[in-house]
């Protein structure tokens, strides 16, 4: 009678009996020795800093460039705080120099649509160390709804697998960072719980401390056991569209120009993009306190985007939209394609709902929800979209709906 080498149990026993050459193993054994097994490769697998692959700055802007179009500045920016980060981790383990590299935090501001969350999920691909992406929008003070701050770690550990070596070396972008502004102008009127709270508290994590993080989540479970994460090497990348700021830009500028010259600058400075001149004391004004300022060194900017950078982000990066339908189409063993006057109707209604990148999409799914609910049940063999077929579905659609409030 068939029956497990390991354990002896007989094939009514088990749920599954695998044979080999010369025996047997049931499910059972199998799942024992996988658990064995995760557990030794995790207390192997201890972070090692010297298996990285330390990319150069062009390299990185490079493998952006392949899913970002634009934004050379802000690329260029964050290309070099990534690679300054991987410098600081070798520092650590292989120098004792009395120099120490401090990490210099950094933070993108650019309206909405313009790709802030795509660049850094587009470093999140090409990255050797842990990395994860959190919504500042959630946070709370402690004791009120919502996330403790220390939930930003909490995820960060997630995606090291719970190493914690690994997660003191990792990479954090807070997305929506401007959502925690002040609120008002003066802090003692109200308790501000989702703003400047936050703020003060995301202080001890950008500075470099040790902090006790709940590997569940904190508030759900207050009876687990606390990890001590030190922040000290955890880079931080803050993102915000920082609606109405371009209002506090041009009132600095504006207070320095002075004569009949000065108001030929003036107008140069109104027609260009104005977040090209934002400085610290602009997110000052916006609401961010001096000290969440002082630990973000590093700001740089996403410039919006107009009709010609809109048509390439349609058709060039190696994921662009159009691609992807391509693709989707060609699975049902449909050729799809596209004319350029309808390439370039898609752009004008992008910018004229102002939803940038992200418009886009919107704008594609009303235009072929018809082709892929009905085409796949018939015989098509190839679709041509025009102009014409796209202004239809369109004004078919209610375009309310796609328009930003």
């Amino acid at each position: 009678m068939d029956r497990c080498s390991f354990c002896g149990r007989e094939k009514k026993d088990t749920n599954l009996l695998i044979a080999g050459i010369s025996g047997h193993i049931c499910d059972h054994c199998i799942e024992q020795a996988h658990t064995i097994v995760q557990e030794e490769t995790r207390d192997q697998s201890d972070f090692d800093v010297n298996q990285i692959k330390l990319l150069k700055p062009l390299e990185i802007k490079n493998f952006m460039d392949q899913f970002v179009i634009g934004q050379e500045v802000a690329k260029k920016y964050l290309s070099v705080a990534v690679y300054n980060h991987y410098k600081r981790l070798m520092q650590d383990v292989r120098s004792e120099e009395d120099v120490e590299i401090e990490k210099s935090n950094i933070i993108l501001v650019g309206e909405t649509g313009t790709g802030k969350t795509l660049l850094a999920r587009t470093i999140a691909k090409m990255l050797h160390v842990p990395f994860t992406i959190v919504d500042a929008t959630v946070l709370t003070e402690a004791g009120y709804v919502g996330e403790d701050i220390e939930s930003l770690l909490t995820r960060l550990l997630q995606s090291a697998d719970y190493d914690v070596k690994a997660a003191e070396k990792g990479i954090v972008f807070i997305d929506e960072i401007d959502k925690i502004a002040r609120k008002g102008d003066n802090p003692s009127i109200t308790r501000d719980v989702s703003g400047e709270g936050v703020q003060q508290g995301l202080l001890k994590l950008l500075e470099g401390s040790v902090v006790n993080v709940p590997p569940q989540g904190g508030r759900k479970h207050p009876e687990q056991k606390m990890i001590p994460v030190d922040t000290k090497n955890i880079l931080f990348i803050c993102g915000g569209a920082f609606d109405g700021i371009e209002k506090k830009i041009a009132q600095r500028l504006n207070t320095k120009v002075v004569g009949y010259t000065a108001s030929r600058e003036r107008e140069l400075v109104e027609n260009s993009s104005m977040l090209q001149y934002i400085a610290p004391q602009d997110l000052r004004a916006y609401g961010l306190i001096p000290e969440i300022v002082g630990r973000l060194p590093i700001l740089t900017f996403l410039n919006p985007l107009d009709k010609k950078t809109l048509r390439r982000i349609l058709t060039e990066p190696r994921n662009s939209i159009i691609k992807q339908y391509i693709k989707l189409f060609k699975m049902d063993g449909i050729e799809l394609s596209y004319d350029e006057d309808s390439l370039q109707y898609v752009v004008d209604k992008s910018i004229e709902f102002k939803l940038g990148a992200r418009g886009l999409r919107s704008i594609c799914e009303t235009i072929m929800m018809d082709p892929m609910f009905e085409l796949p049940s018939k015989n098509t063999k190839s679709l041509q979209i025009t102009k014409n077929f796209a202004r239809r579905k369109l004004e078919k659609a209610d375009l309310k709906m796609l328009k930003a409030s």
